[in-house]
């Protein structure tokens, strides 16, 4: 990785440089030199290694994406350059909810696990209107075909994008070697006790028809209503008011609850009461959660309505008397048999009659409706408008269900989490915040099971009783040796096909891992735990974990949790949280929203370097609007590159230049010492993981190097072989290399051309500049105050609408001793740049007096 001076060879220099399809030029060439191959026989003090967001494949990548994505790539070629061997893999997240659903809709099918395999079937050539039937085999299929499409789509716009990835480390979360990492990780938990599988009551999304875990929920603001419902109290003290937004599930209702504190309701706590219309008696409790100020200070206990239903029901050892099934309707239920006993039996079957099978909504209008008519509805009901759970891809409120899901028990963990968080480095600092609020606010343990079929299954069998009830409580395992296993296909040791769920046989487990239960363990898959112990212990812990800030309770925390319980250790030290993508109206772009921009027509009309620009622009936790019009600023700044490149050696001929020991004149010692002072912030800056303020000192140096030293020195660099002038074109080709060097991150495609104009090797293989290299100077002002006149020179040719090439009879220059003595040592090159005849120097307070030299006659 040695910086390689090599010879200028100016027959490869264009007439006229473009960035125009830069990128065609050298996607292809990195690959074949190896410029990002991770060096495997490195050791782990010479790596720094990457923990990459694998993106979900199940559509298009949006400027979201490629935000993230080019700031993470910056830090990576900032340490490649600094000599560390990156190890900066890219992983595919193929598998969940997502995929499936872009699947049934782009092929119109379904998934029946109940159908057999299909070894001929063909996906039809257009989707019918109504979904067809498949097998769980036949549509895994489909959807692995579909995701293998959008994969060399991703991959061919991060090439283009730029993102120094070493594509020999590519992964998949449902490749063999993926599922294999992912079970293995599950049957570890589960010989430690780590993971659990049980009946709980679970959120439920009922149009995916899956469990839902706590870190997928948002909260969407919808219309509802306060309904006041009375319930006769059996003491014949009259009747207890409640209010209540889900009257249809005053059938599930199992007590009504009042805070201890509420001396209004004091004296009722420990008698009971029946309920409308079904005639249960309930008992009156009491407990902390429920709110005196909220409705009449009683709330109704039913299972379940929401997550502090399910404390409740816990904390108190309430009843269960679940009646929304998995498809969101009401289930079957006979009222005066257990665990629905009624004290009116017949009345209470007649009105749930009249639920049964009804959507939730439907069940809420018609229960609505019985109570009025029983006349148990107190006034009108209250409209409202009020925060309700969705999973964050459903389409429908969740609800609670009873069902048979694995847990890893994290809530136990909590204490620990914390003192793991402060033990990260997070960039920026503030972001600790949300991890800190999102630990803290656990209310339940990890769900990892989802009821879906794309995804690694797990990798467990259940023995079938001779009565023909499965046993959960004793799972059959295979051997590590064995994985990847599929439950749904394979056999476990010691039984045969034939067996497969029959009584004295065996049933596999259903169900698939939740994608983060996966994603959780990316440094494993991609570090190659176990399976390559030698890399693993190379690479791990990783170094850096860059992400958005959203998934900072799903990925990033759950990848600390499974670190933690298998290696005893953060999975990485320092996480890099990126801003979001907002639209010029200031709304976040995401894809589960469906309001974003795809990149591919910005990379048309500003190229990748443009886009990256912008991408590295916005510093890390800090939201940033798209901004085209500083994309074009980027596209100017790779074009500048390359023109100055051009132009630099146009000036250095084709001997190799003179080293920093030939800088003697004073404007180039200032211009090395500047450099050297750069090279120190934009260094400080990366080791802060602040690119952004490296990019915005290296574009402001290039700018000055461009429009204040190079016209200033570009008639002495022309001057033959004396003194002077080999110190310009010492400076140029010192300077040239730093700026190069340092914008190397950001504009990959225009410094890798301008490198290779002189150099063999890659500009992205070289080593990143230090301020040793510059010599030892000292700036003494003169590249500035000669600057300051040159400037004025020019301002004032731009008033009078003159070409800069314009003579000037004279320039005075005013101020202290100081000043023009800088001015003075410079003074031959002022003269030069600005096409001066005589320049005076005088005491006084800082001026420039500038006189034009008359036009000649026009010829006309």
């Amino acid at each position: 990785m040695a910086d390689d001076p090599g010879r200028p060879s100016l027959e490869a220099v264009p007439e006229r440089p473009t960035v125009d399809d830069i990128e065609l030029r050298w996607i292809d060439r990195w690959e074949r030199e190896g410029v990002y191959r991770f060096d495997r026989t490195k050791p782990r003090s010479d790596v720094f290694a990457i923990d990459t967001p694998p993106p979900t494949v199940s559509g298009a990548l949006h400027m979201g994406s490629v935000f993230g994505y080019v700031q993470t790539d910056c830090i990576a070629r900032y340490q490649r350059m600094r000599g560390r061997d990156v190890f900066y893999p890219m992983g595919w997240d193929d598998n969940g909810l997502a995929t499936e659903r872009r699947v049934e809709n782009y092929y119109g099918v379904r998934c029946d696990p109940s159908l057999p395999y299909d070894p001929a079937y063909e996906p039809p050539a257009a989707p019918a209107k109504a979904k067809v039937p498949i097998s769980r085999p036949n549509f895994v299929e489909l959807c692995l075909a579909l995701t293998g499409q959008d994969e060399v789509a991703f991959k061919a716009l991060w090439q283009r994008v730029g993102l120094s990835v070493d594509w020999s480390l590519e992964y998949s979360t449902v490749s063999d070697r993926s599922r294999r990492q992912s079970q293995r990780g599950f049957l570890r938990l589960l010989a430690r006790g780590q993971a659990y599988s049980t009946e709980a009551p679970t959120l439920w999304d009922v149009d995916f028809r899956t469990a839902v875990s706590q870190a997928e929920l948002e909260d969407r603001d919808q219309p509802g209503a306060y309904h006041r419902v009375a319930f006769e109290r059996t003491d014949g003290g009259g009747d207890l008011e409640i209010e209540t937004t889900r009257p249809e599930l005053l059938p599930s209702c199992v007590a009504l609850v009042t805070h201890p504190d509420d001396a209004r309701y004091t004296d009722l706590v420990g008698s009971t009461v029946r309920t409308p219309l079904f005639s249960v008696r309930v008992p009156v409790v009491a407990h902390r959660l429920a709110d005196p100020e909220k409705g009449t200070g009683v709330a109704m206990i039913c299972t379940f309505g929401d997550t502090t239903d399910v404390v409740w029901w816990r904390e108190l050892a309430l009843p269960v008397r679940a009646l929304v099934g998995r498809d969101g309707r009401m289930l079957p239920a006979v009222f005066g048999e257990a665990p629905f006993e009624s004290d009116d039996a017949a009345a209470a079957n007649d009105a749930y009659a009249q639920l049964a099978g009804r959507t939730v909504a439907q069940a809420r209008s018609r229960t609505v409706e019985l109570l009025a008519a029983a006349g148990a509805v107190v006034g009108e009901p209250r409209p409202i408008r009020h925060p309700v759970k969705f999973y964050e891809k459903g389409e429908r409120p969740l609800e609670i269900v009873t069902s048979r899901q694995w847990f890893v028990p994290t809530l136990q963990l909590r204490e620990r989490l914390l003192e793991l968080g402060r033990e990260l480095e997070w960039h920026p600092p503030f972001m600790h915040r949300r991890y800190v609020d999102w630990v803290e606010g656990l209310n339940a343990d990890w769900s990892i099971s989802r009821q879906r079929f794309f995804g690694v299954p797990f990798p467990v069998w259940y023995r079938v009783r001779d009565d023909g009830a499965i046993e959960h409580d004793h799972p059959i395992v295979p051997s590590e040796d064995r994985l990847p296993v599929d439950p749904s296909s394979d056999v476990p040791e010691g039984f045969d096909a034939g067996q497969r769920g029959v009584p004295g046989g065996f049933v596999g487990d259903p169900d698939v891992m939740d994608t983060w239960a996966t994603s959780s363990l990316t440094p494993q898959v991609a570090g190659g735990w176990v399976d390559d112990q030698d890399l693993f212990d190379r690479v791990f812990p990783m170094d850096l974990r860059p992400q958005g800030p959203e998934i900072i309770r799903t990925w990033l925390f759950s990848t600390v949790v499974r670190s933690w319980l298998e290696h005893g250790v953060l999975p990485w030290r320092h996480a890099m949280i990126n801003g979001w993508v907002l639209d010029p109206d200031r709304k976040k772009m995401s894809k589960s929203s469906g309001h974003v921009s795809t990149p591919t027509e910005l990379l048309d009309e500003v190229g990748p370097d443009g886009v990256r620009y912008w991408a590295a622009s916005g510093r890390p936790g800090t939201d940033t609007a798209e901004d085209i019009g500083q994309m074009r600023v980027g596209r100017r700044l790779a074009l500048k590159v390359l023109n100055a490149t051009r132009f630099v050696l146009g000036r250095l001929g084709t001997d190799p230049p003179p080293g920093v020991d030939a800088v003697s004149e004073p404007l180039d010692t200032d211009l090395l010492a500047e450099l050297a002072e750069l090279v120190e912030e934009a260094t400080a800056a990366f080791d802060r993981f602040d690119y952004a303020r490296a990019l915005e000192r290296t574009e402001a140096a290039l700018w000055r190097f461009c429009d204040d030293y190079l016209e200033l020195v570009k008639t002495r660099a022309y001057g033959g072989d004396g003194a002077g002038p080999r110190s310009a074109r010492a400076t140029l080709a010192a300077a040239l290399s730093v700026l190069l060097r340092l914008l190397a991150p950001f504009l990959p495609f225009a410094t890798e051309e301008a490198w290779r104009w002189s150099h063999e090797t890659s500009v992205h293989a070289s080593r990143w500049p230090t301020a040793d290299e510059l010599g030892a100077h000292r700036s003494a002002g003169v590249l500035t105050a000669t600057s300051e006149v040159l400037a004025a020179v020019r301002k004032e040719k731009s008033a009078a609408k003159r070409s800069m090439r314009a003579p000037v009879a004279s320039v005075t220059v005013s101020g202290s001793t100081a000043r023009l003595a800088s001015i003075e040592a410079a003074r031959q090159d002022l003269l030069d740049a600005g096409s001066i005849e005589r320049l005076e120097l005088v005491d006084g307070e800082d001026a420039v007096e500038v006189e034009l030299a008359v036009p000649a006659a026009d010829p006309r």
